[in-house]
């Protein structure tokens, strides 16, 4: 039920009175984190932002679960940017060997291929993921909000028992 949580918590974001910056910049950082393998320092570092900034935690979990979908079929395309920065551009050389060699270098795992070229590829689509977002919410809200509540399919899980329990579970737990 974690999941329909997390799930349902996200959707209410669209209709909350959070700005849509706050949902799209949890997006933005949730979808860093998840391309990237996590347990390097900085996909840490991003997790502690993503809890500790005025971001919506929903919509960076969601983005976590979803870029880490997504990371897997993108790996080869990884491997080929991080070979990329890690071989191809020799002026680069001596400062992958300096962060090599520090303790940080080691903790970010930026020796690995796949751990670079995800990090950049994160750093690159951090701006277009978050605008698209931002946009996304801001049509969503102006136009898509009250036919999507009309759809029969979106009555239908309304009208259902378990949804019906998952909002009895829901008030039950005071939120």
């Amino acid at each position: 039920m974690l999941w329909l949580k997390i799930v349902s918590k996200f959707i209410k974001a669209f209709r909350s009175g959070e700005s849509p910056g706050q949902i799209a910049a949890g997006f933005a950082v949730g979808s860093m984190i998840g391309l990237m393998p996590f347990w390097t320092i900085q996909g840490v570092f991003l997790f502690i932002l993503l809890i500790l900034l005025k971001i919506n935690l929903a919509a960076g979990t969601v983005a976590i679960l979803l870029g880490s979908l997504f990371a897997y079929l993108l790996d080869p395309l990884f491997h080929h940017i991080g070979f990329f920065m890690l071989v191809k551009i020799p002026a680069l050389q001596s400062l992958w060997e300096s962060l090599y060699n520090s303790v940080f270098g080691q903790l970010s795992r930026f020796n690995n291929t796949v751990a670079m070229g995800s990090f950049v590829c994160g750093i690159i689509l951090f701006l277009p993921i978050f605008f698209a977002m931002k946009s996304f919410v801001i049509v969503y809200r102006e136009k898509l909000e009250s036919r999507v509540q009309k759809m029969k399919i979106v009555q239908a899980i309304k009208g259902s028992k378990l949804f019906k329990l998952y909002e009895r579970i829901r008030d039950l737990g005071g939120e």
